[in-house]
C-alpha cells in the first residue's frame, strides 16, 4: 500500500477531521463529537448505522465546498493563464498578487494543499469504516455500501487530480489516517503513478456507482457523484494520460448518457419551455436539438431574440430543471438563499470574482481578454466572423465594469434584434451571498475533450495519404466544435449562418488550435485554461504555448514571465514551505531553490 507524507500541521487537521461537524447537504448534522474524546466516537460510539456514514460522506462534499478549495480550484486551474489579472484591492493579498504576476515563492500560501487531502482522509476513512457499518446494520444494503464506496472513490480521485496536475509529484495514500500515531513522513509518488492509481480505482467502482438518481431528487443528479462523473474523470485522466481511444470511450459513455436522458425528458415533456424553444413532446433528440448537431446542451428560448436563459440555467442559480440536468454532469451545490438555511454561499466567488458590493473582485478579466471583447477583426480568442454574435462575449464578462460575468451575475439577457446585441445585467448575488453553484464537468467540456483527443489521433504533414486519413477524424472533431460554438451564436436556428467553417479547419495543426481557443471561450473562468496549457506542454514537451498566453496578460512584465516559464517544471507550483521544512522526504520543485523564503533560480 502507498503511504504518503503530511506535516506535523495537516496531520493535526486531519486527526481532528472527524470532529468538524458536516454541513448539512444531504443530511442532517449530528453534534455527536461534543460528548466524547474523537478516537472513543470513531472506533466505538460513531460507525453503527447508515445515517453516521452518510454524515461523513456529507462532510466530503462540504469540504470540497469549503472557500479554500474553490478558491485554489480557480487559482490553480485559470488565475496563472491569461484569462484573468489583478481586480479590486489585490495588493491587498500579496500571495494572490503574487501568484498572478508569476513571482511565486514555496512562501505562498496558495501553494498549501491542506484543504485537498481532509477531503482524501475524510474519503478514505468512510472507505474504511463503511463496510462494517454495512455488517452491522440491516438497512444499509450492499448495493449501497458499493454506491457509497464508488461516490468516496471518485472525490478522493477528483481531488488528487487537481494535486497532481497543479503539483506534479505529490504524497499519495488511500490509507484512513485517525490516529496521531501514524507515520505519515514518506516521499511524494509520481505524476504518472498517481494517474495510473486514480483511473485503476475509479474503474474498479465505475458499475457500483449510482447511475441516476430519481426525478424526486434533481439536486443529487449533478450535486453527487454518479456513474456519468466517474466516466467524465476517466475521459478527462485518459486524455492526460495520452490513450486517446479510451478518452473517446469514455466520452461517448457520457454523450451517449446524456442524450438518453434527453429522450426520456423529450417523452414525458419536462424540457419542452425554458432552455429550448423548438420542437415539443414526442420530438426527436437531434430535432429538438438541431442547432446542437443532436447534443442536448442548454439551449435559449430565441423566439423573442433574447439569448440569456443559456447563462441563467447554467451559472446564475441553482437550476435543477431537466434542461440542467442535461449539460451539467458534476457540480459544488450552494444555497441561492444562505440566509434561510443552514447550506453555505459561495464565499469563493464572492470574493475572487465579485458581488453585489463589489463586482470587480480579486480577480478580474485581463486587459488582453477585456480588449478581445471590443474587436471587430483579427482576435484571438472568439471568432471574427461571428463579429458581436457570440454570446460568451457578453457572458464570461462584463466589459463595462471590467469584471468576471460567470458566476457573479444573476441573469444576463443578451438582446440580438440589431446588428449588435444589447447587453442586461441582471443584479449581482448580494455580498456574502453568493449561491452560484461551483460546475466541475458539464457536457460541453467533454465533447470538447472528445474533439481534442480525435485531434491527437490525427497524423501530422499535408501529404495527399495524411488529409485522407484525417478527413474523419477532422469531421468528427469539427462536428463536436461547431455544436458548441453554434450554442452560443445569437441567431435563430432557421437563419443560423454566421458560424465555423470546415473549409477553415482542414488540417491536424488548424484543428488543434481550434479546440483549444473553443474551450477556452467555452470555459472560460471555470477553472480549466492553465490545465488546458499545461497537458499541451506536457504533449509536446516544451512551454511554448503556455509562455506565450501567460505573457498576454502581464504587460511590461512578460519578459520576466517568458524566462519563468521557460523551464517545464515552472508549470507547476512548489512545495509549500511549511511541508519541506517538516518531511526531508519531499523534494522540492527544481525550478525552485531550497523551499525558504526563496523564488525561481
Amino acid at each position: 500500500m502507498k503511504s504518503y507524507h503530511i506535516s506535523n500541521k495537516m496531520k493535526s487537521a486531519l486527526s481532528a477531521l472527524l470532529a468538524v461537524p458536516a454541513a448539512l447537504l444531504f443530511t442532517g448534522c449530528s453534534d455527536f463529537l461534543e460528548l466524547e474524546p474523537r478516537n472513543e466516537i470513531v472506533l466505538e460510539s460513531f460507525w453503527t448505522e447508515k445515517a453516521d456514514v452518510d454524515n461523513i460522506v456529507s462532510g466530503c462534499y462540504s469540504g470540497l465546498q469549503s472557500s479554500a478549495c474553490i478558491q485554489r480550484m480557480i487559482i490553480w486551474g485559470e488565475g496563472r493563464s491569461e484569462n484573468l489579472y489583478v481586480g479590486l484591492n489585490t495588493n491587498q493579498n500579496s500571495d494572490l498578487l503574487n501568484l498572478l504576476n508569476e513571482n511565486i515563492t514555496a512562501m505562498n500560501g496558495f501553494t498549501t494543499w491542506v484543504d485537498f487531502y481532509k477531503v482524501i482522509n475524510r474519503c478514505n476513512t468512510v472507505i474504511k469504516y463503511a463496510p462494517g457499518v454495512a455488517a452491522n446494520d440491516p438497512g444499509y444494503t450492499d448495493s449501497e455500501l458499493n454506491a457509497t464506496i464508488a461516490e468516496m472513490v471518485g472525490l478522493r480521485s477528483l481531488c488528487y487530480f487537481y494535486l497532481i496536475r497543479t503539483f506534479r509529484d505529490v504524497p499519495y495514500s488511500t490509507v484512513a489516517y485517525t490516529d496521531d500515531d501514524q507515520k505519515m513522513d514518506l516521499p511524494a509518488t509520481p505524476f504518472n503513478q498517481v494517474l495510473d492509481s486514480l483511473i485503476t480505482d475509479l474503474e474498479s467502482v465505475r458499475d457500483m456507482a449510482v447511475k441516476r438518481y430519481p426525478s424526486t431528487k434533481p439536486l443529487y443528479q449533478s450535486g453527487r457523484i454518479t456513474q456519468d462523473a466517474i466516466n467524465a474523470m476517466l475521459c478527462e485522466m485518459y486524455l492526460w494520460k495520452q490513450d486517446y481511444d479510451r478518452c473517446i470511450q469514455y466520452a461517448d459513455l457520457v454523450i451517449e448518457s446524456k442524450k438518453l436522458l434527453a429522450e426520456e425528458n423529450l417523452r414525458s415533456g419536462t424540457n419542452t419551455g425554458r432552455g429550448g424553444g423548438i420542437g415539443g413532446r414526442g420530438s426527436s433528440v437531434s430535432e429538438y436539438y438541431s442547432r446542437t448537431n443532436g447534443y442536448p446542451l442548454t439551449q435559449a428560448n430565441v423566439s423573442q431574440g433574447n439569448y440569456g436563459n443559456t447563462f441563467s440555467t447554467l451559472f446564475a442559480r441553482d437550476d435543477y430543471t431537466a434542461t440542467a440536468n442535461q449539460e451539467i454532469i458534476f457540480q459544488l451545490v450552494f444555497s441561492d438563499d444562505p440566509r434561510s438555511n443552514s447550506m453555505p454561499a459561495n464565499g469563493a466567488v464572492n470574493s475572487f470574482y465579485g458581488n453585489s458590493n463589489a463586482t470587480r473582485g480579486l480577480m478580474a478579466p485581463s486587459d488582453y481578454i477585456i480588449e478581445e471583447t471590443g474587436k471587430e477583426q483579427s482576435r484571438e480568442v472568439y471568432e471574427d466572423k461571428n463579429k458581436w454574435m457570440d454570446a460568451r462575449m457578453y457572458e464570461n464578462c462584463n466589459k463595462s465594469s471590467q469584471c468576471v460575468a460567470k458566476f457573479v451575475y444573476r441573469g444576463v439577457d443578451i438582446n440580438a434584434s440589431t446588428t449588435q446585441p444589447t447587453v442586461t445585467y441582471t443584479s449581482a448575488w448580494p455580498q456574502d451571498q453568493v449561491g452560484s453553484n461551483w460546475i466541475i464537468y458539464r457536457l460541453s467540456d467533454i465533447m470538447l475533450m472528445k474533439a481534442e483527443a480525435l485531434t491527437q489521433k490525427m497524423r501530422d504533414g499535408v501529404e495527399q495519404d495524411v488529409l485522407e486519413f484525417n478527413r474523419p477524424l477532422l469531421a468528427q472533431a469539427f462536428s463536436l466544435v461547431n455544436a458548441v460554438n453554434k450554442r452560443s451564436i445569437c441567431q435563430p436556428t432557421t437563419s443560423l449562418t454566421d458560424t465555423l467553417s470546415a473549409g477553415d479547419y482542414q488540417t491536424k495543426v488548424q484543428m488543434e488550435d481550434l479546440v483549444l481557443r473553443e474551450r477556452e471561450r467555452e470555459l472560460m473562468f471555470e477553472g480549466k485554461r492553465w490545465y488546458d496549457l499545461v497537458r499541451l506542454s506536457r504533449r509536446v514537451g516544451n512551454t511554448t504555448t503556455l509562455t506565450a498566453a501567460a505573457m498576454k496578460k502581464a504587460g511590461t512584465g512578460a519578459s520576466l514571465i517568458q524566462n519563468k516559464l521557460s523551464k517545464m517544471d515552472a508549470i507547476y507550483l512548489p512545495y509549500n514551505n511549511d511541508e519541506i521544512k517538516v518531511n526531508h522526504n519531499l523534494v522540492q520543485n527544481p525550478a525552485f531553490q531550497s523551499g525558504e523564503n526563496s523564488s525561481y533560480e
